[in-house]
């Protein structure tokens, strides 16, 4: 049923430490490396099995690994080992005697070994072969847990429970061939122990970290252990959209929950108002992994409330994902080279520099990946120099790649990325695609047969929720397709020409705005872009008409907000003046504002005329007195649009007319409160706006007095409202695993085995 010759001698010896202690019963069992005596692990003392025997004295464990499918065990594999034993038992380290192995064993083999092992004073035999370690990988869910790799060396149909594997088929199909080479690490643990307590975590890590592999370990562990319904949806919508409250215990996957390559704001405003459904959720039994490159949620964590949602700002549910050990390092190279598609040769070339590549400092899963792929090291020279290149050089290495595929391969990759790494399967054009990857030397068919020919090294093709896509198979080939456009500004142009204006607003800055990943938009380019906004209403985004265009005029403010130089700005203002007027009528929620955002904008480029600022700050100014939000004392880049008279008027306003009214304040949002909420996010931006004053008259000991007697209440309140947490026994996603002990046999020994 599993392929465990697939293993390797390593991972073979770890799969059966975790049989002794979940299966046997041992829990203090430390292996050794394999030429010790004879001994692949040892311990002295008591072991009460799970079948309550009772066994005592000195153990000795025995793992025999054969590289071969369906391969039987034969005496000669231990007839080594029984002289090793009569040794051990000699110096009274032998009674009892365990081996594991892969192989088969049939029943006079099993008699043989037992004879000849008491022949030597060996008191007690135990031999298990891979018909009974199949059976119990089969039936424990935890121990697949533990070894998950075990997950992509069978059939998954087979393996989890049959509603399960409907609920996730299309998901599992697409993990099965990266569960084969997962290790579990140190940030898994974490994340799996964030899981349980919290219900979330959030995988940060730098490009190409392996923060999707952690993700998808959770997914498969869920589906097998609670058999939840399992998704993998990309927005904060999908994920309100898709939770049924009748079956609350359903786990989310979102990747790149913040954006792909750039922080896209859109997507973050969305998380902010889909908060409170999301905290209703947790609290009710859900489990949501997010990832996000580090960059891109440090420039997040700006946007993203803080009150709403507490957990995102806390460590024990933010994990970077980027810290491996030594060993981690070791047996992710080793998984990919020994599951992927280079020849035995080349395996065997590269043996003696696996240990070097290994313990180079800017080693990264996705590195291992490309390594063990032809398609990636065709023109490699196999020595320390050049792997250390092809290591530090990735982005180059890349780059490189792509400028030496011909026109159909090129223009394939262009497609992936003007859809947002999204290619719509059947591939159906429309014009102004067509028009750009014929401007590129290619056509449909040919992109087609590019598409399939790249398969499984620079893109993968998918099938999640009905929709099947092509995608880039790690987005730092999208990164590196960018950096390929922005080197021809005939590129740029067939780019910009050829993509839609909702994918563009994400993926562009018109002029150098320090935005990472972006492609800069040279100012002879700005007419054209100019005219793509012109006609930019709706966003394909939203279903419902009203929702598309406010989200596209979201999504414009925000584009010129933060991704427009100055020279840009003038531009479409002079074109567009009615936008002048749209700024200065800001929603009272602030903080999640793209008029408040691009009206600061224009006023330190000077492009707010006066009438225009002194409009906007009045209207801020009275959402600040009538206490609905105080972002004007918060938030110092708003404060800057103030003049020093103007900003101590509002604050003798605020001190006059709103802060004698907190109480009727929070009596006002009480009333408000519904019992479906969650109370804490319910009173978060009327905690804000205390301590916005806390901090504002912090000279002041009256005022601070009443606004922490508030305080104090508002707390009170919330814990008289806190819903009854539900509590979801689980078991430890991650298991307790023990570190194993130095070993002096290199884990690279059997990989072109």
């Amino acid at each position: 049923m599993y392929d465990l010759h697939r293993l390797g001698w390593f991972s073979f010896q770890e799969l059966c430490n975790s049989i002794a202690r979940e299966i046997l019963g041992q829990t203090t069992m430390t292996f050794l490396e394999s030429a010790d005596g004879g001994r692949d692990g040892s311990f002295s003392g008591k072991w009460r099995n799970s079948d309550k025997d009772v066994l005592e004295g000195e153990f000795v464990i025995q793992c025999k690994f054969k590289t071969r499918r369906n391969e039987n065990l034969k005496f000669g594999d231990i007839a080594d080992e029984i002289q090793k034993a009569e040794r051990l038992v000699k110096t009274g380290l032998c009674d009892i005697y365990i081996l594991m192995t892969n192989a088969g064993v049939s029943g006079p083999m099993a008699a043989r070994i037992q004879t000849a092992l008491k022949a030597v004073g060996v008191k007690y035999i135990m031999i298990f072969g891979s018909t009974w370690i199949n059976s119990q990988i089969r039936e424990n869910p935890h121990l697949r847990r533990l070894v998950p790799r075990v997950y992509g060396l069978g059939d998954l149909s087979e393996i989890l429970d049959g509603r399960a594997y409907e609920q996730g088929a299309a998901l599992l199909e697409y993990l099965k061939d990266e569960l084969s080479k997962v290790v579990i690490t140190s940030s898994f643990k974490n994340a799996a122990d964030a899981i349980e307590k919290h219900g979330f975590v959030l995988l940060i890590g730098e490009p190409a970290a392996g923060k999707t592999t952690v993700a998808s370990l959770l997914a498969v562990g869920s589906l097998d252990q609670w058999k939840a319904p399992t998704m993998k949806l990309e927005t904060a919508e999908q994920v309100v959209h898709h939770w049924n409250p009748e079956n609350p215990q359903q786990f989310f996957w979102i990747d790149d929950a913040f954006g792909v390559t750039q922080h896209e704001s859109t997507l973050t405003s969305r998380w902010n108002q889909a908060m409170p459904k999301i905290v209703t959720m947790l609290s009710q039994g859900a489990k949501i992994v997010m990832t996000s490159r580090d960059y891109i949620f440090s420039e997040a964590r700006k946007e993203l409330k803080k009150g709403a949602f507490p957990l995102l700002h806390e460590s024990q549910v933010v994990i970077d994902v980027h810290k491996l050990t030594l060993q981690e390092k070791r047996q992710i190279l080793y998984n990919h080279l020994k599951m992927g598609k280079q020849t035995a040769a080349f395996k065997s070339e590269i043996k003696p520099h696996l240990e070097f590549v290994a313990k180079h400092e800017r080693f990264i899963p996705e590195m291992a990946r490309r390594l063990a792929d032809p398609f990636f090291t065709k023109n490699l020279h196999l020595s320390e120099y050049y792997l250390d290149n092809f290591i530090v050089r990735q982005e180059s290495f890349l780059l490189e790649l792509i400028s030496e595929l011909d026109h159909n391969h090129q223009a394939a990759l262009a497609l992936i990325y003007m859809s947002g790494d999204k290619l719509q399967s059947p591939v159906n054009l429309n014009e102004i695609e067509e028009g750009a990857i014929q401007r590129l030397g290619s056509n449909l068919s040919g992109c087609i047969n590019a598409l399939e020919g790249m398969k499984g090294n620079m893109v993968q093709f998918l099938t999640i929720e009905d929709e099947s896509i092509w995608k880039f198979k790690h987005p730092t080939i999208g990164d590196a397709f960018a950096k390929y456009i922005v080197e021809s500004p005939d590129k740029i142009e067939i780019f910009l020409h050829g993509s839609s204006t909702d994918q563009l607003l994400d993926k562009i800055t018109c002029g150098d705005m320090g935005v990472r990943n972006a492609i800069i938009v040279p100012g002879q380019m700005y007419i054209l872009i100019l005219e793509k906004l012109k006609r930019y209403k709706k966003t394909k985004r939203y279903k419902v008409e009203f929702m598309s265009t406010w989200g596209a005029k979201r999504k414009l403010f925000n584009f010129l907000a933060r991704r427009c130089s100055e020279k840009f700005l003038k531009m479409y203002v002079e074109e567009n003046p009615k936008i002048l007027e749209e700024v200065t009528n800001p929603s009272q929620y602030l903080d999640n504002s793209p008029e408040v955002a691009l009206a600061i904008t224009l006023h330190s480029k000077g492009l707010l005329p006066e009438d225009k600022r002194l409009a906007f700050i009045s209207k801020v100014s009275e959402y600040a007195v009538s206490g609905q939000h105080l972002y004007a004392l918060s938030y110092d880049e708003l404060r800057e649009m103030f003049f020093d008279e103007e900003y101590t008027a509002l604050r003798n306003r605020i001190k006059v007319e709103l802060i004698p009214r907190i109480s009727e304040l929070k009596e006002t949002w009480k009333s408000s409160y519904t019992t479906d909420e969650d109370a804490r996010y319910h009173m978060s931006s009327l905690k804000e706006n205390l301590e916005a004053i806390e901090n504002e008259f912090s000279d002041d000991t009256s005022i601070l007095e009443d606004v922490a007697n508030e305080l104090m209440e508002i707390e009170e309140w919330i814990e008289e409202n806190k819903g009854e947490d539900e509590v979801y026994e689980s078991e430890n996603l991650s298991g307790d695993s023990e570190e194993l002990e130095e070993i002096e046999r290199s884990i690279f020994d059997d990989v072109d085995e």
